[in-house]
């Protein structure tokens, strides 16, 4: 599938609607300008790709809409070079985003399906994580920690202890918590034992599910 004008000239105006809601990190946004939503989703919905709301994906999952990774985007305060852990790779599209913004990225997903998936795409369209993990997210990925930033990218009833401890001291993790809906939060690791919280308004995500076994 290519990406044509017609597509570049939807994600102009979806990037003119993004800065309307109040995204304002350039490089978040040029991101999102690059990258052709449309080659993440299934044909069906590909005359919507460029609005701003999320999509079904395999496995009873979303491509998020593009408001909420750009804002979770922006609260990680990407540096070139920063080591992110992002708990659910989904169809990869945010894996693309910090991919862009000069991350080395590392993504779990418990999901099979989409893990063989998106483990053969991502490459293929260009955006190379340093690595991929079929695997529980509420674990974190201990053999890599710390982390600079940590990214949830579904809904956690609880925040995960592993995640908090795979922080780097600085480091930042983005993670909705609620059932049904979702406060959008950020905690930031001051010390060994202090994090900063804070809340930044209601948004609503597929589960972020646990291995039981």
């Amino acid at each position: 599938m290519k990406d044509t004008l017609k597509h570049k000239g939807l994600r102009k105006q979806l990037l003119a609607t993004l800065v309307t809601k109040g995204i304002t990190n350039a490089a978040v946004l040029e991101a999102i300008g690059d990258i052709p939503r449309h080659l993440f989703m299934d044909s069906s919905f590909l005359d919507h790709a460029y609005q701003d709301k999320a999509f079904p994906i395999a496995a009873s999952q979303t491509i998020s809409q593009p408001y909420t990774v750009a804002f979770q985007s922006e609260l990680l305060e990407v540096k070139s070079g920063d080591k992110i852990l992002e708990i659910g790779t989904g169809s990869g599209y945010q894996t693309a985003v910090l991919c862009l913004l000069g991350a080395h990225v590392y993504s779990i997903e418990r999901q099979l399906d989409l893990f063989k998936k998106t483990s053969k795409f991502l490459p293929k369209i260009g955006y190379v994580a340093k690595r991929l993990v079929f695997g529980d997210g509420y674990k974190g990925l201990k053999d890599e920690a710390p982390f600079d930033s940590i990214i949830v990218t579904a809904g956690a009833p609880f925040v995960p202890k592993p995640l908090l401890s795979q922080l780097k001291i600085g480091g930042r993790l983005v993670i909705p918590v609620g059932d049904e809906d979702q406060i959008m939060t950020l905690y930031i690791r001051k010390g060994p034992k202090e994090f900063e919280k804070h809340e930044l308004g209601n948004f609503k995500f597929v589960p972020l599910l646990e291995n039981k076994n």
